[in-house]
């Protein structure tokens, strides 16, 4: 009788238990749209209605994109051991790279410190305000996300016994790109490279030194590496240039973990290189925090091969250096950011493998972002990294159509972000933006070319209507680089909550 009794109670207890955890699924829920269209005239979009914007950016004047989602953020559950995350996010519209595409698709599990992410969702640069940066080189905003399996720690963990003065963080990833069908067409009526059914990797490692809680200093440091590898390649040529036809790629997913073994389809025996298009930074940010303003300064080298990868050529020449200020709360200016970054170098202009002629190894010619396989480091058309190398939608204003190799890589850009808060309904941000490019070494310009950003966006949510917004922005381009232009973009958008908690 007794068993009789129990099995019903313990079924009773599992079926609550059960409802109960399916009921917190819901719980801090945040759901929402969004409609935006551009307007303006000029030979291409303004600079920043187009970069940073997760491949949702155009090049054309005229544009309309319309956004719902549903998400909920695995940090909802930061008090509990286990946390649930997930999120749909899809966008359609006219005079985009596709009139729909399901933006974002993932699913998060996490126990304690560790998470399992598994599809696609926006990430935004390491170690760099979202809003204002001009963006990460490895890593960053500019393109469309690539569906992963990824395992990370989200954030800095700090290591027991040291009073949290030593943290770290780190992920390991895998995926695959989603571009098949626009490489096709992109490349539809010519003979250049294209690839299809590639894969992609990525891992990072970050330490950080101190706790503002004892002392209001903080040193982070850390690394990102990425490679894309495997897959079909299309129109592949050997070093002679001899037509190979339609090959498969090389690589694996430990090659692609451990760079330095295998080789690419087309190189000579003699001369193996790393399988796969392989790139990745080193980060280094030093932070004074105080308990209502702060100042940081920090740095970001990239490197394409061990060229840059160590300092056998001499110190690094390349890179990204920038210093923020977050100012106590004022109605004027909130924000204030400045970045300098130049890839002029890339460890000069000469490459020459080793041979039993000449036993010289000059690595230099790095070509950022370039790869003969591959043809650039981007996802349907936008640059993964910064976007100050400008990506491949841009190849037929410079007279390459279908080519997916960058054109503007040897740059030195100046970039300022500006951001206040005069009042709890009004929000703005200003971006300006100074690019200089001498080409590519393979494909230098005649003479040096120049472009000036300018971006200027107000948000206002009005008291009367909770989750309502309206944003109204301004882009401007001119000089040589993308031409002039000038526009304008209105957005409308609406996000609420289901059964929102107080967690934040």
């Amino acid at each position: 009788m007794r068993i009789r009794l129990i099995i019903p109670v313990i079924l009773c207890m599992f079926a609550a238990t059960a409802n109960a955890q399916v009921s917190r699924l819901i719980d801090d829920v945040q759901y929402g749209g969004s409609v935006r269209g551009t307007a303006g005239a000029g030979d291409n979009a303004p600079f920043w209605f187009t970069a940073n914007r997760y491949g949702l950016g155009a090049i054309g004047n005229y544009t309309a994109l319309g956004r719902a989602y549903i998400k909920r953020d695995i940090e909802a559950d930061s008090l509990r051991f286990w946390k649930v995350g997930y999120g749909v996010d899809i966008a359609a519209g006219y005079g985009n790279q596709s009139h729909f595409n399901i933006q974002q698709a993932y699913f998060e599990a996490g126990w304690k410190m560790l998470a399992l992410s598994l599809g696609q969702k926006e990430r935004p640069s390491e170690l760099k305000n979202p809003e204002l940066t001009s963006g990460g080189l490895v890593l960053g905003m500019n393109a469309r996300p690539i569906p992963q399996v990824r395992l990370e720690m989200p954030d800095f963990w700090a290591v027991p016994g040291t009073k949290g003065i030593f943290s770290f963080k780190a992920h390991i990833a895998y995926g695959w790109y989603t571009d098949n069908s626009w490489q096709k067409e992109f490349n539809s009526g010519t003979d250049n490279i294209y690839t299809r059914n590639s894969w992609f990797h990525s891992k990072a490692l970050f330490l950080r030194f101190g706790n503002c809680k004892r002392f209001p200093l903080e040193f982070t440091m850390g690394m990102e590496m990425a490679c894309q590898f495997k897959g079909l390649g299309y129109n592949i040529r050997d070093y002679s240039g001899k037509p190979m036809g339609d090959v498969p790629l090389g690589g694996n997913i430990w090659t692609a973990f451990l760079p330095g073994s295998g080789g690419d389809v087309n190189d000579f025996a003699a001369f193996q290189n790393s399988a796969g298009n392989h790139i990745g930074s080193y980060h280094f940010r030093l932070d004074w925090k105080k308990q209502n303003w702060s100042l940081g300064i920090y740095m970001e080298h990239m490197f394409e091969d061990q060229s840059q990868m160590f300092l056998q050529y001499g110190p690094w020449k390349d890179m990204l250096l920038g210093i923020e200020a977050n100012l106590p709360a004022n109605p004027y200016l909130s924000t204030a950011l400045f970045e300098y970054n130049s890839t002029m170098s890339q460890t000069g202009p000469i490459y020459h493998d080793r041979t039993p002629e000449n036993e010289l190894q000059i690595s230099g010619k790095d070509s950022y972002y370039d790869n003969h396989i591959y043809g650039s480091w981007q996802h349907a058309g936008f640059m993964m990294g910064n976007p100050t190398i400008l990506s491949p939608l841009y190849n037929s204003y410079f007279g390459y159509s279908g080519s997916l190799h960058p054109y503007h890589n040897r740059t030195r850009t100046y970039h300022i972000g500006l951001s206040g808060d005069p009042c709890s309904q009004l929000h703005w941000c200003a971006k300006y933006t100074r690019v200089k490019s001498l080409g590519t070494y393979d494909r230098p310009v005649m003479d040096p070319v120049h472009g000036n950003f300018i971006l200027f966006e107000t948000k206002y949510s009005p008291k009367q209507v909770k989750g309502l917004s309206f944003t109204v922005a301004y882009g401007h381009n001119d000089g040589t680089l993308l031409g002039n232009s000038n526009a304008g973009m209105l957005t409308i958008a609406w996000d609420a909550w289901i059964r929102k908690t107080d967690w934040r």
